[in-house]
């Protein structure tokens, strides 16, 4: 693997979305990461601080087809995967594919679907598939799904279910902007928003390479063991109902592997495993009652783990 030529894609990529996102790179650099892992993100934020903007200038920036569906109580599953229309003419059904059939899908405000609707997703999200009419359906490469959720407001919503929390590979938050962010936010889009004269700067075709390169990135066997802790805590913390599941422990090393090789590695060293253990698995634990009354939240939780368990000293740094 050209590991330069790598690091520049994803250098290009990010500051591409910068010129929409203001202030951010941290999280698009981890919206990266799930990308080239073909995983899926949940952004769990309050409204207008650019969710929306952050999935449409990813979108655009390695030229993929976007579509947006928003949640309501009365969207249903055939609204997302699409349906069957009877054409006169031709006397015969004519399948209409739905939104789900995009590169890039925004499902804005993901709670406030249904739970039937919900489920539509897991099998998009989890099989890359959709099933029609007794068909299995595959959807386009690369296909990344990306969730709002705001969390402040909970009448007309439906709590997504751990089963459709786990599906998602990581789980984000934007934030509000400090004031020089907000104030550069403000000069940006005086006069034309930034989203409209942003151009592409790679293809789905490299984007597919990436996660071909993904899983050749060297992870020493003590760092896998670093990392098997961390999730194995997460089960025996007197706070947690139900900790982290295998597929957490994946998606922690995939991820560790993808952010790797976006940094012009190939191979994992213990930062990368902690820098992202946090956003990887904070939404797949289930917090006791007694502890959301005290008012301990999941991020809290990981970052104790995480001061807990001693970190692996030397590690090779090549497969040889």
């Amino acid at each position: 693997m050209d590991l330069d030529a790598i690091q520049q894609t994803s250098q290009k990529i990010i500051k591409n979305i910068e010129k929409v996102i203001v202030g951010k790179r941290p999280v698009i650099e981890k919206l990266l990461v799930s990308l080239v892992c073909k995983g899926h993100v949940l952004l769990e934020d309050v409204p207008g601080l650019g969710k929306t903007m952050l999935a449409r200038s990813v979108a655009k920036t390695i030229n993929a087809t976007f579509k947006r569906i928003q949640g309501t109580p009365d969207l249903l599953p055939a609204d997302i995967t699409g349906v069957s229309i009877y054409n006169p003419d031709t006397k015969r059904f004519e399948f209409r594919k739905g939104p789900i059939f995009s590169q890039i899908l925004l499902v804005d405000e993901i709670n406030r679907a249904t739970p039937k609707t919900q489920s539509a997703l897991l099998e998009a999200m989890g099989e890359n598939q959709v099933s029609i009419e007794g068909m299995s359906v595959a959807l386009p490469q690369p296909f990344f799904v990306i969730a709002t959720q705001n969390p402040i407001e909970f009448e007309g919503t439906f709590p997504l279910p751990e089963a459709q929390m786990d599906r998602f590979f990581m789980s984000l938050a934007l934030g509000y902007p400090d004031i020089e962010e907000e104030a550069e936010v403000i000069l940006r889009q005086n006069k034309v928003h930034p989203i409209q004269s942003l151009e592409p700067v790679v293809s789905v075709e490299d984007i597919l390479k990436l996660q071909v390169e993904v899983p050749n990135v060297y992870v020493d066997a003590s760092l896998r063991q670093y990392l098997l802790k961390i999730v194995d805590a997460s089960r025996h913390d007197p706070n947690i109902l139900l900790g982290a599941s295998p597929r957490g422990s994946i998606a922690l090393y995939k991820a560790a592997q993808a952010y790797a090789l976006l940094n012009g590695r190939d191979y994992v060293i213990p930062e990368d495993i902690k820098n992202l253990a946090v956003d990887v698995l904070k939404h797949r634990l289930v917090l006791r009652s007694e502890t959301r009354l005290k008012n301990i939240d999941a991020r809290a939780i990981i970052e104790r783990i995480l001061s807990n368990i001693p970190v692996p000293m030397e590690q090779p740094k090549t497969q040889g």
